[in-house]
């Protein structure tokens, strides 16, 4: 037996149940079946009865059970174990007064069984002693030590299919077997929960325990018993529930509240009093599988994600990631200590954040987590693995905290990037900034300085703490907006598909370094040339002395050839911390990437436009009146060529680009009006000023 049918095999469980039934000849085993289905005792048995179904709807849990004979005469030994290994359950039935057939559990059929199911499949097994109505003692004492030698043994039941007796209960037990077996929870011999089962009900009580003081108050209570039973408890109830708490424990109730031992020791009491159904009830709510595993159903629930699409955390996310924060935040500094980080997650298998996370997102002098850095921090996790952000999700306990039908309700697909670009418009929230340059040319620094940290405390920053991602967010018309980092690594042979696939691009030289622009030249002819992610030079560590960059064009003329915004000067080494404008101008552009590549162009290309027509019309229009082809500095047309040529025009011409260039990335001219303002006045300014110049040097003539 493989383990993926064991596993098969316990995923339908809770679909139906199959029953089997086995033991010596002669013990009543068709007797039982034939009085429960006529609700009689047969006149003739038949060898072996045929598999009886019965229907959900007369079961106690209705559940859908199948209930299956074995006959030595009609069976072979492979026709038996292929209905073990088929089994949910199985009743080894033995007559009571028949001590051979009692002997021969132990010695044939308990054997037998383990021999023939996977270890990884525990098959509960029910002892039925038949043919009571025989004698007039009872088998327990001789059952009892062997029930308490085999941890598979649920129970025992004596019954009679003569006179009908606990004929139901026998296969109300076998169903309870299954649904909600006692092993996984309990341990007989030491009368007390299993540590696997004490581990999933503490995670339970933490998730329960909305204020993190350590009790379940009223209030509390009542939510949990509505989240797991459909109801809550009456304050009489509730009452009575402390008050059997009080009596046997000295610290199960605290403040007028449930404590943890408190709530162990009534799933202990529930369990001693065979209403294990209770806990079942509770951990299954919870995600927990028939082994107290968190099931893959409730971890990781179907989200469909298409290309071209990203995924984000929305508005009820952010709140009760909030709620999660103010849990375990106890000193309200608006930080995570260590000490809280571990709090918070205690409710996970393993520890989720690492050292590197301190370095990814913003932190307190201290290094402490901030409430900005810990959602940031959630927003990439959902960004980049969106089943992980899942996973987390579910060990919190969002889909139980927030009524919803699994934490897949949390998450966010953002519309196809190209319908952003048509409609040139987004909604998304979260932008990513591939961040590339030659090894040494400052990309570190120019994403830790985004997280707020000058050279000096980057330089404490250790090797092995370090991360190629940093997060924060940014301030666009007015809309806080996350921006991601991503340091991609400059091997450029091997740049992958999602090296290159982002939002906006950061190419990072260093000003100080002569070869350090020939890589991000490359990777730009190479990779973006023809694309339509825009693209910004990043001069790094401006503080520096510029030297010569040994390429064949300068950093400016590269940019003014491939139409890029020119170098942005950039340094972390400042005694404050670093300034966020180019972060700022970056998001913005991410957000309207066509929107600025065509304005900008446009604008250009309609400037030159009006300059060349203006000369032309210069031109052409003077020396047609005047005759004149000289360059005597006097007439007309060569007193408009030194208007043109006069450092005013040229001053307002480059006022003009800056404007432009400025509008998009610069916050402070980021107002379409404001700007459209100001252009249409300075070219109606100009406009009429050399017109009336025009006219009065013409007069003159």
């Amino acid at each position: 037996f493989d383990s993926g049918r064991a596993r098969r095999k316990r995923a339908e469980m809770r679909k139906d149940v199959r029953i089997l039934l086995v033991g010596e000849p002669k013990v009543g085993k068709t007797s039982l079946i034939m009085s429960l289905v006529s609700e009689e005792f047969p006149d003739e048995v038949p060898l072996r009865a045929e598999e009886i179904t019965i229907p959900a709807d007369v079961t106690p849990e209705r559940v859908p059970t199948h209930i299956v004979d074995y006959s030595e005469a009609e069976q072979t030994d492979e026709q038996l174990y292929q209905e073990i290994s088929k089994a949910n359950v199985i009743c080894i039935v033995y007559s009571v007064n028949n001590k051979k057939s009692i002997e021969k559990v132990t010695s044939h059929w308990i054997p037998l069984i383990s021999d023939r199911t996977d270890k990884d499949s525990r098959v509960p097994l029910i002892l039925v002693g038949n043919k009571s109505d025989l004698v007039e003692h009872s088998s327990m004492e001789t059952i009892l030590p062997i029930m308490n030698q085999y941890q598979d043994i649920e129970t025992c039941v004596e019954c009679s299919a003569k006179n009908l007796k606990n004929i139901s209960e026998l296969f109300y037990y076998a169903q309870k077997a299954v649904l909600h077996p006692t092993g996984p929870l309990y341990c007989p011999e030491e009368k007390e929960l299993k540590p696997s089962c004490i581990k999933a009900l503490t995670r339970i009580f933490k998730i329960s325990d909305l204020d993190n003081d350590g009790v379940l108050n009223d209030n509390e209570l009542n939510f949990f018993q509505r989240t797991c039973f459909n109801t809550p408890l009456a304050p009489q109830a509730l009452e009575d529930v402390k008050n059997v708490v009080r009596r046997n424990m000295a610290d199960g109730v605290r403040d007028d509240g449930l404590t943890l031992k408190g709530f162990l020791f009534l799933h202990t009491l529930f369990i001693q009093r065979g209403r294990h159904e209770t806990t079942w009830t509770v951990l299954r709510r919870f995600g927990y599988d028939d082994d107290l595993e968190l099931t893959q159903e409730y971890l990781f629930p179907l989200i469909k994600v298409p290309p071209d699409c990203t995924t984000e955390l929305n508005h009820n996310a952010y709140l009760f990631l909030q709620s999660v924060f103010d849990k375990h935040d106890k000193d309200r500094d608006c930080a995570l200590s260590p000490e809280e980080v571990k709090d918070l997650f205690n409710v996970f298998p393993y520890m989720p954040w690492g050292p590197d996370v301190n370095n990814t997102v913003c932190t307190n002098d201290e290094g402490w987590i901030t409430y900005q850095g810990y959602l940031s921090q959630w927003t990439l996790t959902t960004y980049l693995d969106v089943q992980r952000s899942l996973e987390y999700l579910g060990y919190l306990g969002y889909s139980i905290i927030c009524e919803q039908e699994s934490q897949a309700a949390a998450i966010t697909v953002t519309r196809n990037k190209r319908i952003d670009l048509q409609k040139k418009q987004t909604q998304r929230s979260v932008f990513r900034c591939n961040v590339l340059g030659a090894r040494g040319s400052g990309k570190s620094g120019f994403l830790q300085a985004f997280l707020g940290r000058n050279l000096q405390r980057q330089m404490r920053i250790r090797e092995d703490h370090k991360s190629y991602y940093a997060i924060s967010t940014t301030y666009v018309y007015g809309q806080e907006k996350y921006l991601l980092l991503h340091e991609v690594m400059p091997d450029f042979d091997i740049l992958s598909e999602p090296d290159l696939s982002c939002d906006v691009v950061c190419l990072v030289y260093d000003i100080n370094d002569p070869r350090s622009f020939e890589y991000c030249a490359k990777v730009y002819k190479e990779c973006f040339l023809d694309s339509k992610t825009p693209c910004v030079v990043v001069a790094a560590k401006s503080d520096l002395h510029e030297v010569r960059q040994q390429y064949s064009q300068s950093p400016l003329d590269f940019c003014r050839k491939h139409k890029l915004h020119p170098p942005q000067p950039f340094t972390c080494n400042t005694n404050e911390a670093p300034s966020k404008d180019l972060y700022t101008r970056l998001t913005t552009m991410a957000m309207h990437p066509l929107e600025f590549r065509l304005d900008y162009e446009a604008l250009k290309d309609i400037y030159m436009c009006i300059y060349e027509h203006t000369r032309l019309s210069v031109s052409v229009r003077s020396h047609a009146r005047l005759r004149c082809m000289c360059s005597c500095n006097r007439c007309t047309y060569c007193l408009c060529q030194n208007l043109l040529k006069l450092e005013l025009l040229r001053s307002i011409k480059a006022q003009l680009r800056r404007v432009v260039y400025n509008r998009h990335m610069a916050q402070a001219d980021l107002k379409n009006s404001t700007f459209w303002l100001r252009a249409s006045l300075g070219a109606t300014v100009f406009a009429v000023l050399g017109f009336a110049m025009y006219r009065v040097l013409l007069k003159h003539r």
